[in-house]
C-alpha cells in the first residue's frame, strides 16, 4: 500500500470512526454532528480538535512505517499541539525512535514522553489497567465539576497520566484527588494545563 493510501485510510478512520455508531445515512449523519458538536465544546475548539487529530494520525502512520510493535504498544494523546506518549517498549532504541518519529509531525509543539522500558514490551496488567482508566473516566463523567470532554486518561502499569486543559486550580484538584482513588492506582503523573496557562498560546 503507498504512503498516500495508508495516510487517507488512518485519516478517514479518525475523523470517522466515532460517527458509526449507526448504520443508517441518517444515524450517520446525526453521528457526525454530535462528534463535530462534543468537538467544538472542547476547549480546543473544533479547529483544534480537527488538527490534533491530524497530528495523531500523522504520528501513527509514522510509527507504523517503522514498527508495528511501536504502533501497537504505545499510547497517544494529542491536545492543542501537545502531545503525550505512554506505554511500553523492549530497547532504548525504540524509545528513543517513537519521540523522535512523533516530532515529525506538522504542527507538534511538545512531545512529553512517558515511555517505559521493559524487556518483555509488554505492561504488567493490562486487563487491571484499562479497567483503572474505565473508572476513572466514568468518575469525571458523572462529577458535575468537571468538564470531562477536555481530558485524556491512559494507565500503565497501575500508573495514571492525566492529560489535557483544565478549567482551573479547583478543578484541577478534583481531578487528581479521583485518579488517586481509584482502586489499584499507584502513582498519578499529571500533565494537564490550566486554562490560563500562557502556554496554551505559544
Amino acid at each position: 500500500m503507498s504512503d498516500t493510501r495508508i495516510s487517507l485510510a488512518v485519516l478517514s478512520l479518525a475523523f470517522l470512526l466515532p460517527a458509526l455508531s449507526a448504520c443508517t445515512t441518517t444515524g450517520f449523519a446525526v453521528g457526525a454532528g454530535a462528534g463535530a458538536a462534543v468537538a467544538a465544546s472542547q476547549e480546543r475548539g473544533l479547529t483544534g480538535t480537527l488538527t490534533d487529530t491530524r497530528i495523531r494520525a500523522a504520528i501513527n502512520i509514522l510509527w507504523l512505517k517503522q514498527n508495528s510493535d511501536m504502533y501497537q504498544g504505545l499510547g497517544l494523546a494529542v491536545y492543542e499541539g501537545r502531545v503525550l506518549v505512554t506505554g511500553v517498549v523492549r530497547s532504548e532504541e525504540v524509545r528513543a525512535d517513537a519521540v523522535r518519529l512523533a516530532w515529525r509531525a506538522t504542527g507538534v509543539k511538545e512531545v512529553i514522553n512517558e515511555i517505559a522500558v521493559v524487556a518483555s514490551g509488554r505492561t504488567k496488567d493490562y486487563a487491571r489497567d484499562t479497567w483503572i482508566t474505565a473508572q476513572l473516566k466514568t468518575k469525571f463523567l458523572f462529577d458535575k465539576a468537571v468538564t470531562a470532554i477536555n481530558y485524556s486518561v491512559d494507565t500503565v502499569n497501575y500508573t495514571v497520566y492525566l492529560f489535557g486543559v483544565a478549567q482551573d486550580k479547583a478543578e484541577l484538584e478534583r481531578v487528581i484527588n479521583h485518579a488517586r482513588n481509584v482502586k489499584f492506582v499507584r502513582r498519578v503523573v499529571n500533565h494537564v494545563l490550566l486554562k490560563s496557562d500562557p502556554r496554551r498560546k505559544g
